[in-house]
């Protein structure tokens, strides 16, 4: 088994709601508390596990925004893991996930500098690495219910972009949607494989620019009518 994300480029609105649920729960989870800078400052940073990058591609008026949402990938060949000095960064064989024990992390910042994907996050107070972790103390939490037992993010996603489960298993929900949608791993090149997949944004026909003027056009005379008629 090997659980992760599969996050749909087409759907996600760059709202940031995953990056917050995901702060808020895990500001009491296993690697808690996940600090703030001056928060209220000129200049506030913190501890986040999940970021959204945000890209425009195209050329307008055919031109689109990509929210890009950003995490640890939990890569089956993780080289954060292999990198750190004192065995703190580490990947579970029973489910992929991969963690960092903050009893024997040192702040060394070797598995930051390993990974491509800039997922790993310095606490500048407990002077320690921490990482999304699935939100391991959720999804193994026999107390809540069976449909609960999913990241924070994925759960609070207002536009269902987000989609967890074993990417090992062909038929399930996350393996048919990269299957049928042509999903990727980031930077593949690296040979990490990534647990965590991207759906690609879908491609529409584009509208022709005089049509868009008339349409405009349009917009403009019904407008002036009703004004006008007022």
């Amino acid at each position: 088994m090997r659980l992760g994300l599969v996050i749909d480029l087409d759907t996600c609105v760059g709202c940031h709601a995953c990056a917050v649920a995901c702060k808020e729960w895990n500001t009491s989870g296993t690697t808690a508390p996940l600090t703030d800078y001056d928060p209220y400052g000129a200049k506030p940073s913190g501890v986040w596990f999940n970021r959204i990058r945000h890209f425009e591609v195209g050329d307008y008026p055919h031109n689109k925004t990509i929210n890009f949402p950003m995490s640890c990938m939990h890569c089956e060949n993780a080289e954060c893991v292999t990198v750190c000095p004192t065995g703190a960064s580490y990947k579970r064989a029973e489910d992929g996930i991969v963690l960092v024990d903050q009893s024997k992390c040192m702040g060394c910042n070797y598995c930051s500098w390993a990974c491509p994907y800039g997922a790993r996050e310095l606490d500048r107070v407990s002077g320690t690495m921490k990482k999304c972790t699935l939100c391991i103390d959720r999804i193994y939490d026999m107390e809540i219910p069976e449909e609960e037992r999913q990241p924070a993010c994925v759960l609070t996603c207002p536009a269902h972009a987000r989609m967890f489960g074993d990417v090992d298993d062909p038929e399930s929900p996350v393996s048919r949607a990269v299957r049928d949608r042509g999903g990727y791993q980031l930077m593949p090149e690296l040979d990490y494989n990534p647990t965590n997949h991207y759906l690609p944004p879908r491609v529409h026909a584009p509208i022709p620019t005089e049509e868009l003027k008339k349409k405009a056009v349009r917009k403009m005379k019904e407008w002036v009518n009703r004004v006008v008629e007022r």
